[in-house]
């Protein structure tokens, strides 16, 4: 077992027993299993609550006592999920884990998410022990079976991490920072064809500390995450591993957050991946798994295992976990902390927002005005070129197009194009042909024009634009429609969340940087949910959320935790309901990362049966020339599949073609 640094605080969730008699729980087991049908409740208390060292103790008492190996009677008495976590907590880790690679590559195919998982993680002590204990408990060599099961660039980087030689020193050269930033960049984005050596070197070998300030820098490089780099020049198992890597470096505690959420989520469980992670983690970092846990998902880990699971298996693996973080007094300060790195990390915070619509380096209004005409000219229409001109034009340039198509044709173009084309291909080019502040506009005026009141499109536009897009959509809204935005937002909404959307309209959120102190005291406002009644609560949320700057709101969050242990957007969708609650969450989400907060409602409005084809035709346009890049890069990072293959796989015909085109790439 890895013991912490010198000084380091404990964060595993299984501690040694106080007052602890290797023989008395020797016997409480062979009582627990002796005669009919055995005390499975006495088991997994007895188990769950001793440390892996107490447990090979209790074991070789067992021996003794009774001539009888512990774990062969557990396994006769125990079945199926409960007995595989039970016997997994009495093998000491290095022997646990080679247990699972032995059984990843057995039999017929080989588990490679297994292997992806033990090797990308462990350290190198971790490592080393884990070669020895396979060669003890096997009598072979791993590296040679691991070579005999994988192949290609994934067998060589497999290998390289079997070494256990990555460096750890915490100096870290700046010279050297820079030498692996050009390496990488070389071997991959500049490189016809990729150099998989360098990534395999660089990735396999150096220090944790020295790759996050790789990571850091490559950022400042290319303008992409290194993330990026590998899904563009690596593929298959190899990609899946040096992804996994790079998540480790980042954050080991926080890739097995991943891993937990993802073997729970969605329809059954992956109980192999749910077992070896609560087994392997539970004295290393399962208090920090479950500070993540919680701040990535907004639920509790051990919420999780309890809605998942049953009987059992689920009491056990509850011991492991340790503690419940939505109850009261549960969530570890140190989230607090977490949360906000998460935060700072996010792309608003660290990144340059990028769209993927740029305006055309040869551009010539007179020629595409021409080009335009032809389509639309005659029998029939040439969507192709239409699309192709459209798509590939900024905003600037389309307004310079519509000008050169009156003057030459004394045509409106976008008359002409309302009448040639229709459908949803029809409301995306007519969207991308006009100015985006009156394009926001319109879509504000329909939604809340005819029965009924598309309150979602409400809140997306008027919760995520800045200040100078508000001020822009009220001139605009004046100019199309005679009537101001606020009269229009009268009388169409009513209560708090009129006077919530009022506030968001008026364009006037502060601009400045963080004030601490104001953070704290605005942090204590919001915080106070027991005094008044809930309108004081809600008038509260909007006098801070509304107005405040976002790099302060974000300080406001994090001091928020530290003060009532849990995260705002928990608190606001526990004490609010209805549209209040959507508009305030919308902000929250806005302010830590926006491009997450688009590329969430991206998923949704393609998820499940039938397509938001409104939500997913507003988002592209609006967001085409802002950070639609950016919005890709979280589409993949969180539902792990690519916004070009979501679009692909459900759209069709020339609206495909045309939002592909906006979506500018595959990733």
């Amino acid at each position: 077992m890895a013991k912490p640094a010198q000084g380091a605080k404990y964060r595993g969730s299984v501690r040694d027993f106080p007052n602890f008699d290797p023989s008395q729980d020797a016997e409480t087991l062979y009582n627990a299993m002796k005669g009919f049908g055995s005390d499975k409740e006495a088991i997994l208390e007895l188990i769950t609550s001793r440390s892996n060292r107490q447990r090979q103790e209790i074991c070789q008492s067992y021996k003794s006592l009774y001539g009888k190996d512990l774990i062969a009677d557990l396994k006769y008495e125990l079945t199926g999920k409960f007995e595989r976590l039970i016997v997994g907590l009495m093998r000491p880790p290095a022997y646990g884990d080679a247990k699972e690679i032995k059984d990843a590559i057995s039999g017929i195919g080989t588990d490679e998410k297994c292997l992806i998982e033990i090797l990308a993680s462990r350290t190198n002590e971790q490592i080393h022990q884990l070669v020895a204990a396979y060669k003890d408990a096997y009598e072979r060599d791993l590296e040679a079976d691991i070579t005999g099961d994988t192949s290609g660039h994934f067998r060589k980087m497999l290998v390289v991490l079997l070494q256990g030689t990555r460096e750890e020193d915490d100096v870290v050269s700046e010279d050297l920072v820079q030498q692996d930033v050009q390496d990488l960049y070389e071997a991959g984005e500049l490189k016809w064809g990729t150099d998989e050596a360098q990534f395999i070197y660089i990735l396999g070998n150096r220090s944790k500390q020295h790759l996050r300030l790789v990571f850091d820098e490559y950022l400042k490089t290319t303008g992409k995450p290194i993330e990026a780099s590998i899904r563009g020049e690596l593929s298959g198992d190899f990609e899946k591993l040096m992804l996994a890597v790079v998540k480790c470096i980042r954050s080991t505690a926080e890739y097995f957050a991943e891993r937990l959420f993802k073997a729970m989520k969605g329809l059954g469980t992956r109980d192999n991946t749910l077992i070896r992670i609560m087994v392997s983690r539970s004295e290393l970092d399962m208090l920090d798994i479950r500070e993540i846990f919680r701040t990535k998902y907004e639920k509790s880990l051990y919420s999780m295992i309890k809605n998942d699971t049953s009987g059992e298996y689920k009491k056990a693996l509850l011991k492991l976990c340790g503690g419940d973080d939505d109850a009261a007094g549960q969530f570890f300060p140190e989230a607090a902390q977490v949360a906000y790195q998460m935060w700072e990390l996010s792309a608003v915070a660290r990144v340059e927002l990028k769209g993927t619509v740029h305006p055309a380096g040869d551009f010539n209004p007179d020629a595409d005005a021409k080009a335009l005409r032809k389509a639309m000219k005659g029998l029939g229409t040439d969507e192709d070129t239409i699309i192709d001109i459209i798509t590939h034009r900024s905003n600037a340039q389309r307004q310079q197009i519509r000008q050169t198509f009156k003057s030459h044709f004394g045509r409106d173009l976008m008359a002409d194009l309302k009448s040639e084309l229709s459908g949803d291909l029809a409301r995306l080019i007519l969207g991308l042909m006009m100015p985006p502040a009156h394009y926001d506009a319109k879509q504000l005026k329909k939604a809340m024009e005819g029965a009924g009141t598309d309150e979602k499109a409400l809140i997306e536009i008027l919760a995520t634009r800045t200040n100078a897009e508000i001020q822009a959509i009220n001139e605009a809204y004046k100019e199309d429609y005679h009537k101001s935005l606020e009269d229009a937002l009268s009388s169409d909404t009513s209560g708090h969340f009129k006077r919530i959307l009022i506030s968001l309209a008026t364009g006037n959120r502060e601009e400045g940087g963080e004030d601490r102190e104001r953070a704290r005291e605005d942090a204590q406002e919001i915080a106070d949910t027991t005094s008044g009644d809930k309108s004081s609560l809600e008038t509260r949320f909007m006098m801070i959320l509304c107005t405040r700057s976002y790099p302060h709101l974000r300080r406001v969050f994090q001091e928020f935790v530290k003060m009532t242990n849990y995260d705002v957007e928990h608190t606001i969708k526990k004490e609010m309901s209805g549209d209040v609650r959507d508009v305030f969450v919308a902000i929250v989400q806005s302010v830590k990362n926006k491009p997450l907060f688009f590329a969430d409602k991206l998923y949704k409005s393609m998820k499940g049966a039938g397509t938001d084809e409104k939500t997913l035709t507003r988002i592209m346009v609006s967001r085409s020339e802002i950070d639609l890049l950016n919005i890709r890069r979280e589409f993949i990072e969180k539902y792990d599949k690519s916004l070009h293959q979501a679009i692909e796989g459900d759209t069709s015909g020339d609206f495909l073609k045309a939002l592909l085109a906006i979506c500018g790439g595959e990733d």
